[in-house]
């Protein structure tokens, strides 16, 4: 399936039935009175987030959703019939967005979670409502009201608890594929990653969930390369994995790359908390880890971790490092959705 995460939609929400103009017409009946029924409601127009679903794909091939409108009133008192709902089923984190694509209408990060875009008319009164003392035969009824209509955006930032950020050939898909049951593409040249990867990893008798994303160049904040338009899938992240490629002879570089990417790119990921780790270390000997390890940990200002996710060394560690940082969150979060005054 193919991976989309930004599309644009228009709805139309449905008008409502108009009501009618009626007046008994039953033999032997001398004064029979108004009996004209109101019109229908018109359709609503709701987005729903659903599990199993991890792409916008969808809504490429189908970018118009109009609910229908309510049946005018009738005769005898009979009410038009409503019409349907249509209703928007996405991805769970998905946000929807105003024309604008800056002004958020909803976010939808919860399974079940609905809210309504556009809703249908009322249907206009019949004749029957306004039969008064001084007016017992009235000819007026009320129209049904208009539908809304609007373009909104849809926004898919995938919901993950860690994030895997570096340059290209760093090493975070054989990373995410040597931890979990995920089987992003590797191959030995860079941007084999093209779309993000979720992948749930196992430490500990304890889960998180995974996410990598392409890997950044230098510039991609202006556009190059793939640009940071995936950067968007880490923003829920608690924490970000910071991988640095151990046979490149510009550590430090490297290291300084993303961490600029990553503050032109704003929304707070520069301030996340990161674990830096470098990688690939089987292909090197421990004088080389030990050197470039050193000058890593003078460039980032704290400890870096050294693995190798083909040999399996200092996996452990890593995996245990970011479960230290995500249950902390995921626990807190869960105190205070417990927590009632």
């Amino acid at each position: 399936m193919k991976f989309l995460d930004l599309a644009k939609v228009n709805i139309r929400s449905g008008g409502g039935g108009g009501g009618c103009v009626s007046f008994r017409r039953e033999k032997f009946v001398e004064f029979g009175g108004p009996d004209g029924g109101d019109g229908g409601n018109g359709g609503s127009v709701w987005a729903e987030a659903v599990e199993g679903l991890n792409t916008l794909i969808d809504f490429r091939y189908q970018q118009h959703f109009f609910a229908k409108s309510g049946q005018p009133g009738m005769g005898r008192q009979k009410t038009g019939k409503s019409g349907e709902d249509v209703v928007l089923r996405v991805p769970v984190g998905t946000e929807i967005l105003e024309e604008d694509e800056e002004t958020l209408v909803a976010d939808l990060i919860e399974p079940g979670q609905r809210v309504l875009l556009a809703r249908g008319g009322n249907g206009g009164w019949g004749n029957l409502h306004f039969k008064t003392a001084t007016n017992q035969a009235p000819h007026r009824a009320n129209p049904g009201q208009e539908g809304v209509e609007r373009a909104l955006w849809l926004r898919l930032k995938l919901i993950a608890d860690a994030g895997l950020v570096g340059l290209p050939n760093a090493g975070k898909s054989t990373f995410l594929a040597a931890c979990s049951n995920a089987r992003p593409k590797i191959a030995d040249y860079p941007f084999t990653t093209l779309v993000p990867n979720l992948g749930v990893v196992g430490i500990d008798g304890r889960e998180f969930v995974m996410a990598d994303i392409p890997g950044l160049i230098a510039g991609a904040s202006e556009g190059r390369g793939l640009g940071d338009q995936f950067l968007a899938h880490v923003e829920r992240c608690e924490v970000l994995l910071h991988l640095v490629d151990g046979t490149s002879s510009t550590i430090t570089r490297d290291y300084k790359t993303i961490v600029e990417e990553l503050e032109a790119y704003g929304y707070g990921l520069s301030d996340k908390p990161r674990i830096v780790a470098l990688t690939k270390i089987d292909a090197l000997d421990a004088a080389t880890v030990g050197r470039r390890r050193r000058a890593l940990e003078k460039a980032s200002g704290g400890p870096v971790l050294a693995i190798s996710a083909v040999a399996g060394g200092g996996m452990p560690e890593v995996l245990r490092a970011v479960l230290a940082r995500v249950r902390p969150a995921a626990e807190a979060q869960e105190e205070t959705v417990k927590w009632h005054p």
